[in-house]
């Protein structure tokens, strides 16, 4: 039954976990290059040089004895975002939406003091939240205000749409949108749904909620497939430059749509999870295998790598 099952998994083109890692994280990215990646303050500034729209950064916090400047680092800012420089999965994140009497409002509605930020903080800098447990900064950056595209499927928080890069060539997208399972992340395994785009489209199709298909949101009710991603294109013009800042070979492109500002870059992944074949109900290896076998030219540019994507993909 197992060799049945392992057989049907792989004539339907879905990449494993144990594959990922030992085919294309391992063999394709570079150690040295993670640091880019899995460091938020470095990704800001290697996309400041490639002319890549990120949040603004106000501040950084490199150690506890600067807490003591918490106040003074903050007066100024009505509303901002606090997190780890090298966290993961949306962990220790905390989006400030305007001040009260009594300190800050989170966007999800709760009232929090200028101590506990700076305990928070002060857990950031110890590591509670890095990827690797070691001691790390804290990012102080501008809030995203989300375009309006996704809000009849989101909720609270701030959607964000995933892009898998592999050598440059765009191979798979979808738009994690918040649930209220969720606290209003963004992320899969906190409760949030995930529905795949049509690459060459730019348009929602299926979508998955805790590993099952779905076709509406939770929490609002409405269809999540369907919904025209704006500035699409400017999207994957992004990510595929992220990466090849970056130098890695594959890559998760997170990007927001600021409604201001339009497609901003939010943060990259080199481990990025599995479960974006459920959303596009599409498996990632043969997406990968395709891009192997690709005329050589469509490498010479980003344009041909995009326009090679939206038409075989």
């Amino acid at each position: 039954m197992i060799a049945r099952l392992l057989h049907a998994l792989n004539e339907a083109g879905v990449l494993g976990i144990n594959s990922r890692n030992a085919e294309y994280i391992m063999r394709c990215n570079a150690r040295s290059r993670y640091p880019l990646v899995d460091n938020k303050v470095l990704t800001k500034g290697l996309a400041r040089q490639y002319g890549i729209p990120t949040p603004a950064l106000y501040s950084i916090i490199e150690n506890h004895g600067s807490l003591k400047n918490l106040k003074a680092t903050l007066k100024d800012l009505k509303e901002f975002v606090v997190k780890p420089a090298s966290g993961s999965g949306g962990s220790g994140i905390i989006l400030i939406a305007e001040r009260t009497g009594n300190g800050f409002l989170t966007q999800s509605g709760r009232e929090v003091s200028l101590e506990y930020l700076s305990y928070h903080i002060s857990d950031i800098l110890s590591g509670i939240f890095s990827l690797q447990g070691q001691e790390d900064h804290a990012i102080i950056e501008s809030l995203i205000h989300p375009d309006e595209v996704f809000s009849a499927v989101t909720y609270q928080g701030v959607p964000d749409v995933r892009i898998i890069v592999y050598r440059g060539v765009p191979v798979m997208a979808m738009v994690r949108l918040p649930t209220k399972d969720s606290d209003g992340k963004a992320n899969l395994h906190r409760g949030a749904i995930g529905a795949g785009i049509e690459l060459g489209t730019g348009r929602t199709i299926t979508a998955v909620h805790k590993s099952q298909i779905v076709t509406l949101h939770p929490d609002t009710g409405n269809p999540v497939s369907g919904i025209q991603v704006p500035h699409w294109e400017t999207m994957l013009s992004i990510a595929v430059l992220a990466i090849d800042m970056t130098g890695l070979c594959y890559v998760g492109v997170d990007i927001v749509i600021d409604r201001d500002q339009g497609p901003v870059l939010l943060e990259l992944n080199a481990r990025p999870g599995l479960a974006i074949q459920m959303a596009n109900r599409s498996g990632l290896l043969k997406r990968l295998k395709h891009v192997d076998t690709a005329p050589a030219e469509i490498f010479a540019t980003p344009e041909k790598r995009i326009a090679w994507a939206k038409e075989n993909l």
